[in-house]
């Protein structure tokens, strides 16, 4: 799927001319048993796509509904929240982005990483070689609403929650080396050599991200252990792509974000109410209903234990799609929490039609992490465990446990 766009001339006039006989037809009365008008999902290419006029023929299903399928991805890369520097500046000048494109440009294929076989080198598998760079978009961040760019102020409650976790998390970091070398991972904590009291103690709640321990599955964050990080999704640097399907009455999502934590959205579209309060699940409960040409997706009843920018169960999420071209599709979200942000905030991406002729072929992604990594870490800490009490090994809890989980050493804990 990650596949892009052919060149070819011949598949760009066969395409073109294809399209022309297809608005033609259109426009011809047709009984049920002739063939239906072509929808968007058929195999144009991305020639095409890209420089064919806008014709509503082919934007609409052969039911009536405006036709979002396909295989959709971001072409460019756009902060979340708007870096300080350009504070009161909603676009990038192009000068600005022909900047930022060559500075990101010059760190593929840098080497940065440690001396080889030491943690810090092992720790640091995932640098700039590896990921997918893509160029810098026009805005200087996703986000609309707030006017300035940046996630609103979170309140006096979910700083606390905040606070407590962060201090956890340190709190087993104090004896490693990662805490003793003053690493951006233990910014705001202090290095002790002593093993941490805390180190079997309970982790503050349901624990969604990584900690230096690994007593048990819940130690790992939910990438490590396959499990996605749920609604809204806006993009990794590994890749983000959205299959929409659509049937009368019905709309289906496939999400293949990240290293394989991808995961299947059936949205209800018949009218029904949410879910009851104490059903809770992963992705929500979710509703979807047709406003004009945008669809509109409001999903309720998250789980405790999923977790977006420290938003839980109170999260409440009202997502806007409308196509606006051939091969385009805004993406719209607002997002609110009142136990968590002092007001609700709102994303914009813009997303571009992948060719199907060209991913015809889908291999089911897979998470690596939790199948495979996952249980070998645990086993490797009992061994170490075991190895301790029989003295022939350092406390487990001076180690950094962490970096077993390919944590970057210059990631800062939240």
């Amino acid at each position: 799927m990650r596949e892009r766009f052919s060149g070819s001339i011949i598949t760009l006039v066969i395409s073109v001319a294809f399209i022309s006989v297809a608005v033609i037809a259109a426009t011809i009365t047709r009984t049920a048993a002739q063939a239906p008008v072509p929808s968007a999902t058929a195999p144009v290419s991305a020639e095409s796509l890209q420089t064919a006029p806008l014709q509503t023929a082919l934007l609409q299903t052969t039911w009536g509904e405006p036709d979002l399928q396909g295989i959709w991805t971001d072409e460019s890369e756009t902060p979340l929240q708007r870096p300080a520097k350009y504070a009161a500046q909603e676009f990038f000048t192009a000068a600005q982005r022909d900047e930022l494109d060559e500075a990101r440009a010059a760190l593929l294929g840098r080497d940065g990483r440690a001396e080889r076989g030491s943690e810090n080198d092992v720790a640091n598998g995932y640098n700039s070689a590896f990921w997918s760079w893509k160029r810098i978009g026009t805005r200087t961040s996703l986000i609309i609403d707030p006017r300035n760019g940046r996630i609103p102020p979170l309140t006096p409650a979910a700083q606390n929650m905040a606070a407590a976790e962060r201090e956890f998390r340190l709190a087993l970091l104090q004896a490693t080396e990662t805490c003793k070398t003053k690493m951006a991972t233990c910014r705001g904590g202090t290095y002790n050599p002593m093993p941490s009291p805390r180190s079997a103690e309970p982790h503050p709640r349901y624990s969604t991200a990584r900690m230096n321990r690994n007593d048990g599955p819940e130690d790992s964050s939910l990438a490590e252990r396959c499990l996605t990080g749920g609604l809204p999704e806006f993009g990794t640097p590994t890749g983000s792509f959205r299959r929409i399907v659509q049937t009368p009455g019905g709309i289906s999502i496939f999400y293949d974000v990240g290293q394989g934590q991808g995961w299947q959205w059936n949205i209800v579209m018949d009218g029904s109410p949410h879910l009851p309060a104490n059903i809770r699940q992963w992705y929500g409960d979710s509703r979807g209903h047709w406003d004009g040409d945008t669809l509109v997706l409001d999903v309720t009843n998250f789980s405790p234990k999923t977790d977006f920018q420290g938003s839980r169960e109170n999260l409440h999420v009202v997502e806007r799609w409308t196509r606006t071209g051939l091969s385009t599709l805004e993406y719209e979200v607002t997002i609110e929490d009142p136990t968590v942000w002092t007001k609700a905030w709102t994303v914009k991406e813009e997303f571009t039609r992948q060719s199907d002729r060209d991913n015809r072929l889908y291999t089911e992604p897979r998470c690596i992490e939790g199948n495979y990594g996952l249980p070998g870490i645990i086993h490797g800490r009992r061994m170490e465990e075991r190895a301790f009490a029989e003295g022939r090994g350092p406390d487990p809890a001076t180690r950094d446990a962490m970096k077993d989980g390919f944590i970057f050493d210059d990631e800062p804990l939240r």
